[in-house]
């Protein structure tokens, strides 16, 4: 069948899609809860891709106790003496539950290895164990799908420069962001030999263009609907139960309260 393709010509075409696209995840939300579907969604790429902003629009409308984020920090001194995806496990989802991960066990195969902070050992090691531990999760009943944002090198300059000029997004050039411009093919080589191992037939890369954020945004949400079998669980309209009496209580009054202060008065 032929793939049916949507043009979106205005941003409020791209708005009104995205709200079609976020109610029919709140309808997979509730099957997952229903079904108890435990599932893994990666999301990798070039620093600047619009990974966090299409996790934001995923998560926008759904329950956080169902639907989290896992964004992990620089490992402590003590995760890097464990086991290297022992960290990881704590934060994967029990039955009933989405983890999107901001970022993976996939910064071995990238930004440690690129910025040289592993050995070739632990590298070489990563390579061969990262398939077994990914067919293990798999085999436990956890559904995994990894997202790879392909930004091009024009693209990812003028999202840095914009970055540098705004103050409002000034705090996402991180130090490992900069150092990324001067290592562009480094990285891109790190990539190709990634996929080399870990791109197979059981847990493949999806590969999202993401020079668009808008049409990547969109076009990876309704592919992350697509890949996930679902059905709409959603119950009846709830009804409200009658508030009970309120006779013979009495409300203290309002002024003798701590308030915050009426900064704003319409």
């Amino acid at each position: 069948m032929a793939l049916e393709t949507t043009r979106i010509e205005s941003k409020k075409a791209y708005e009104a899609e995205l709200f079609n696209l976020q109610c029919e995840l709140v309808k997979l939300q509730g099957w997952v809860k229903q079904s108890g579907l435990k599932i893994v969604v990666i999301f990798e790429g070039r620093d600047a891709a619009g990974k966090g902003g299409v996790i934001k629009r995923i998560i926008q409308y759904l329950n956080p106790r169902i639907c989290r984020v896992v964004a992990l920090p620089a490992p402590t001194e003590r995760e890097k003496s464990q086991w290297y995806f022992q960290r990881y496990c704590p934060h994967l989802p029990s039955a009933g539950e989405i983890a999107l991960f901001d970022r993976s066990w996939y910064n071995r195969a990238g930004v440690e290895r690129v910025m040289n902070f592993c050995s070739d050992a632990e590298y070489q090691e990563f390579m061969r164990s990262c398939p077994e531990f990914e067919n293990m999760l798999q085999r436990s009943g956890i559904m995994l799908i990894k997202y790879w944002f392909s930004v091009s090198d024009d693209e990812q300059e003028k999202r840095f420069q914009s970055r540098r000029q705004e103050p409002l997004k000034q705090w996402k050039l991180s130090p490992m962001d900069l150092e990324s411009r001067s290592r562009w093919v480094a990285y891109s080589r790190a990539k190709d030999e990634m996929f080399k191992y870990t791109d197979t037939k059981h847990s493949p890369w999806y590969v999202v263009n993401a020079d668009n954020k808008r049409m990547a945004r969109l076009n990876c949400i309704r592919h992350f609907l697509e890949v996930v079998d679902y059905e709409d669980v959603t119950p009846p309209p709830i009804e409200l139960p009658e508030r009970t009496s309120s006779e013979g209580y009495i409300r203290p009054p309002f002024e003798t309260q701590t308030l915050v202060p009426d900064y704003y008065l319409q």
